[in-house]
């Protein structure tokens, strides 16, 4: 099969495509022939190594084993099952819950042994990929390439959602609005959760595109007077905060915030390191959550979202497999709205 690999931590030269024998199901899992992979910051900055220190970098301590094929995003068709798998799944399309874990209900999330597709296993940045059978979902869609684009960024998204516990009568703002996780953030609080929301964008272009997810009002964080706006346009202080920029609004956050208001950050594409004035925090009785993930509850409450139609899937652009490089750099361009998917 042909597969993209990870072959060390840097820029995206250390993404080749290579030849590789498909993968052999264990006898729990499946094999899967990938038909469509969306593409997270996780991926880009496990290359990078911007997840750890002292030259390892990955969801676990001992860092990525190179090399690596990424890609946790994936749709495809159940073409071979394990001894101990009912062969009735042959021939089902479906999504993959992103990780193994031994954590309780719950809490799958953050137990110590979580792994990642992608990066502690070898992910969909390929044309097969194998996964434990009772990890695989049928597809909320009935487009692989649409069903392709909620795993990570949409599963990350209602778990911030679920944290900040959004109600009707709350205003949550929403930073980096227009990406993968922050589109989602926008259509989970407004559509699922009816909140009020206030999308935080670079280019007011896409205001109407932000409407049409949910959002009530538009700004742009290059605006001069950003915090004042949001206040004007809410009529006070905001309930919520759900980011995913880091340092460049962390400060404008708190400053909008309420008193007794949340912050949840799953991202930090604007900065990793902040400055922090306590008093601001403990004065303001603001609540702090850091957020990535969620439990396999979640991920089926957001795949019923999906499938009533309440979550739509946004896509910027495709590429195919043998152009990971570009669609990698093209990632990080500014001004996106929604996914990048990779089509093997």
């Amino acid at each position: 099969m042909k597969a993209v690999q990870v072959t060390g931590y840097g820029d995206v030269d250390k993404l080749e495509l290579v030849e590789k024998k498909v993968p052999e199901p264990k006898s729990d899992e499946v094999l899967i022939k990938v038909k469509a992979c969306g593409i997270n910051n996780t991926e880009i900055w496990m290359r990078e190594g911007a997840y750890g220190s002292g030259g390892k970098s990955g969801w676990r301590p001992e860092g990525v084993q190179f090399p690596r094929i990424p890609g946790s995003d994936i749709t495809g068709c159940i073409e071979k099952t394990g001894s101990e798998v009912d062969e009735s799944l042959i021939g089902k399309d479906v999504v993959l819950f992103p990780f193994t874990s031994s954590g309780k209900e719950g809490l799958e999330h953050i137990s110590e042994d979580m792994s990642f597709i992608g990066s502690e296993y070898d992910g969909g940045y390929a044309e097969y990929v194998t996964w434990p059978a009772d990890l695989c979902y049928e597809m909320p869609l009935t487009d692989s390439i649409e069903s392709a684009v909620f795993s990570v960024s949409g599963m990350t998204a209602w778990h911030m959602v679920e944290q900040i516990k959004a109600k009707p009568e709350e205003t949550i703002m929403v930073t980096g609005a227009n990406g993968g996780v922050g589109s989602l953030n926008v259509q989970i609080a407004a559509n699922v959760f009816g909140s009020k929301v206030i999308a935080i964008v670079g280019d007011l272009k896409l205001e109407e595109k932000m409407k049409e997810l949910g959002a009530t009002h538009v700004l742009s964080y290059k605006s001069d007077n950003l915090a004042e706006q949001i206040i004007e346009v809410n009529g006070g202080p905001v309930d919520s905060v759900l980011d995913v920029v880091g340092d460049a609004l962390f400060s404008t956050s708190l400053q909008v915030l309420k008193k007794g208001g949340k912050f949840c950050t799953s991202g930090s594409a604007g900065g990793q390191k902040t400055e922090l004035d306590f008093r601001t925090l403990y004065l303001k009785h603001i609540t702090l959550y850091g957020s990535v993930l969620g439990t396999r509850n979640e991920f089926k409450r957001m795949l019923d979202a999906i499938e009533e139609g309440k979550i739509k899937p946004v896509i910027d652009r495709t590429f195919p497999l043998e152009e990971a490089r570009e669609a990698q750099a093209y990632f990080k361009n500014a001004g996106k709205l929604g996914k990048i998917v990779l089509i093997p």
